[in-house]
């Protein structure tokens, strides 16, 4: 018998995307487990969690255990919990996890931005992540990487053998697609938006350079109806594209906070046009989900995002304020080029769906490779 073991204790709360990542994986793994195939499933049930994962089955073992991938008592803990099992491969979704393991170890990695872009985070910090993810990748015989230049990244960062690590790429959730008007309109009075928008979503970290879209936007809708719809979680350290948008009387821009994971894809659906101004995305989801909901997208020209939108979308330079004003207005004033960029993000998103995720990753757990110890 062969037993695939995935960390599953990072698909709780505090991990917002590593959750989703295991939980879309989980799910879609299990149904495409050859006959001499299992998954076991290690999970925190002391943890707050929005992660449906796959129940326990004939396929699917789930083992519980409250031990946190911050907890150093993880190096011990967790290879004596696994050793009852005679697991083929282990798969950490996550850098912070045992060191130490007598089987092979599969690792996904999503960026390097703490090392991309050190002045965001603390001396300290940056020496941690890049001491903890060297641990990591030297514990691992293959190595995941979102997206191909993710995947060069890291090879570049840490002087890899470009064979032990394979670019597979994320995919949206299944119920991001078209929405009806009825649900569009349910949508926009539930939070009181216009009639006309363009839409953002993601955090306020600096990289997300939300500081250039208010100036940018400043700059192309003077004359325009339309309102910027700002969404997702709020981190109070960095005030300044709020504070920006305040000082100059951009009225027209409005800071959503966080909105319920339901509500996006009529988000989406609802909006005339989806800007996403990264510096720098391992993959750049949204990108993606604003796609397959059918929306125009105009997005930065760097890191992984060309090889996501492909060529459905409308592309800037993210330090260029002008050029991001240029392509932002283009989409507000063409309706024709709206279309045209809506019907090709939707034939883009079709490349990427969860069940070729699972396949890739499941070809990498089949593939030959020794543990590293």
């Amino acid at each position: 018998m062969t037993l695939f073991c995935l960390d599953a204790r990072t698909a709780v709360n505090h991990f917002p995307g590593i959750g989703r990542y295991v939980r879309n994986l989980a799910q879609a793994i299990v149904p495409q487990l050859a006959d001499d195939e299992r998954l076991l499933l290690l999970r925190d049930p002391s943890q707050p969690s929005r992660w449906q994962l796959p129940p326990e089955s004939e396929k699917v073992t789930r083992l519980e255990t409250a031990v946190s991938p911050f907890s150093l008592s993880q190096q011990w803990q967790i290879p004596r919990l696994l050793k009852q099992f005679d697991i083929t491969v282990y798969h950490s979704p996550y850098y912070l996890m045992p060191y130490r393991y007598p089987w092979p170890v599969v690792l996904t990695l999503y960026d390097l931005i703490p090392q991309k872009y050190p002045q965001y985070v603390s001396a300290r910090a940056r020496l941690m992540f890049r001491l903890t993810t060297a641990l990591a990748i030297r514990s691992s015989g293959r190595i995941i990487a979102i997206s191909e230049a993710t995947r060069q990244d890291i090879i570049a960062a840490y002087r890899l053998p470009p064979e032990k690590i394979t670019a597979v790429p994320l995919a949206p959730d299944p119920h991001f697609r078209p929405q009806p008007t009825v649900e569009i309109e349910r949508i926009r009075q539930k939070y009181n938006l216009p009639k006309t928008y363009a839409f953002y979503l993601g955090s306020n970290k600096p990289h997300k350079n939300l500081e250039r879209l208010a100036l940018a936007w400043e700059m192309a809708a003077q004359n325009s109806p339309h309102a910027l719809i700002i969404a997702g979680a709020w981190d109070g350290r960095y005030p300044q594209a709020k504070e920006l948008a305040a000082q100059k009387q951009i009225n027209s821009i409005r800071f959503l906070g966080p909105v319920d994971d339901a509500d996006l894809p009529a988000l989406y659906s609802g909006a005339q046009l989806f800007i996403f101004p990264s510096l720098y995305e391992g993959f750049g989801l949204p990108v993606i989900e604003a796609m397959a909901c059918g929306t125009a997208v105009t997005c930065s020209h760097t890191s992984s995002l060309p090889e996501v939108g492909g060529d459905a979308a409308l592309y800037f330079d993210p330090f260029n304020v002008e050029e991001i004003a240029q392509q932002i207005g283009r989409l507000l004033t063409d309706t024709t080029l709206r279309q045209k960029l809506a019907a090709k993000g939707l034939a883009q998103a079709q490349k990427f769906s969860w069940r070729n995720t699972a396949a890739a990753t499941l070809h990498l757990y089949r593939s030959p490779f020794t543990a590293h110890r």
